[in-house]
């Protein structure tokens, strides 16, 4: 079918002729009914990953200096893990006003056994705040096979300064986790008892970019896992810094390694700006010490406050 009207009155017989679309083909073809049928969620679902595989296929995608794969990270990433965040964990957030748009250096809590603390923090920053959080990780994680390239084409990078500086360069969100591996496995007695944070490396980072700092509370992640021996002759023999009995694992083999379904809180502080000090300050020892304590105090104490406004875990 085809639709015809004249350009002008004064010019006879000039004609534009128009090919109809394919969807007023469709809907001739179907009697004239009108519209279109909506796709189910299932339609959507295999038509989005059909022009994602088309895309990969023809190498139409980005990927920054660090590995960083947005495409991917948002496609297959994202949703396996919202499905934790939104219907296990059943995350609720507080002071997201607090996260800025340009460079920050975000310093969270970490535990859990298993790290998933920072899988749930990329989810709530990605959906809630349209921020991609660079994680910076320990060496362990980049050596261990599939989890290191998946970490890569989410963002992530190894904990080092240079690395860091250049992300917080680009205007980045750059999450690091201060007490390392000595906060996701401690055992389940000291939980929500912060750990040592380090050397206060990432002061210096933060001092040296001119970015604020951002203190993070997370609550819900001790009770996943909870962790009440190490079996650290095996642990040293595979090379880990721990390995974790919980009341679930081995004895429950595999089933085991489903974490429990505790209530979540992930609360952000108010920016902690470093104005008063110059990029010398990096150098000082005693001020970064300082520095380190009082961010490290502040987020103990926000740790307690989520902790009180979240009440029983698994309720």
């Amino acid at each position: 079918m085809m639709n015809a009207r004249h350009l002008d009155d004064d010019d006879e017989g000039a004609q534009v002729i128009r090919l109809a679309t394919a969807h007023q083909e469709e809907s001739a073809g179907s009697g004239g009914s009108g519209g279109s049928r909506e796709q189910s969620p299932l339609e959507r679902g295999l038509a989005t990953g059909l022009a994602f595989l088309r895309r990969r296929l023809a190498g139409e995608y980005e990927v920054d200096e660090f590995g960083f794969d947005p495409e991917f990270n948002s496609t297959l990433l994202m949703p396996a893990a919202r499905a934790l965040y939104e219907h296990w964990f059943r995350v609720e957030l507080s002071g997201l006003e607090n996260v800025p748009e340009g460079g920050a250096l975000l310093v969270a809590n970490h535990s859990g056994t298993i790290p998933l603390d920072a899988l749930m923090l990329s989810v709530a920053l990605h959906d809630n705040a349209d921020r991609c959080l660079r994680l910076l990780g320990a060496d362990l994680v980049y050596q261990v096979p599939v989890f290191g390239h998946l970490a890569r084409k989410a963002g992530h990078t190894l904990a080092c300064k240079e690395d860091a500086a250049r992300l917080l360069a680009k205007g980045e969100l750059v999450g690091v986790f201060p007490e390392g591996f000595k906060g996701v496995g401690k055992p389940f007695a000291d939980r929500y008892r912060l750990q040592r944070f380090g050397r206060g490396g990432f002061v210096g980072t933060a001092l040296h970019a001119g970015v604020p700092i951002i203190p993070c509370a997370i609550v819900g992640a001790e009770e996943i896992y909870p962790k009440i021996a190490d079996l650290r002759p095996l642990a040293r023999l595979l090379g880990l810094p721990y390995f974790p009995i919980t009341p679930t694992f081995p004895l429950l083999g595999l089933g085991g390694l489903v974490p429990l379904p505790s209530k979540w809180v992930i609360q952000f502080g108010a920016p902690m700006t470093l104005d008063d000090y110059g990029a010398d300050a990096a150098d000082d020892p005693m001020t970064v010490f300082e520095l380190t304590d009082h961010v490290r105090e502040n987020i103990q104490h926000m740790l307690y406050e989520a902790l009180l406004r979240r009440g029983p875990a698994f309720l």
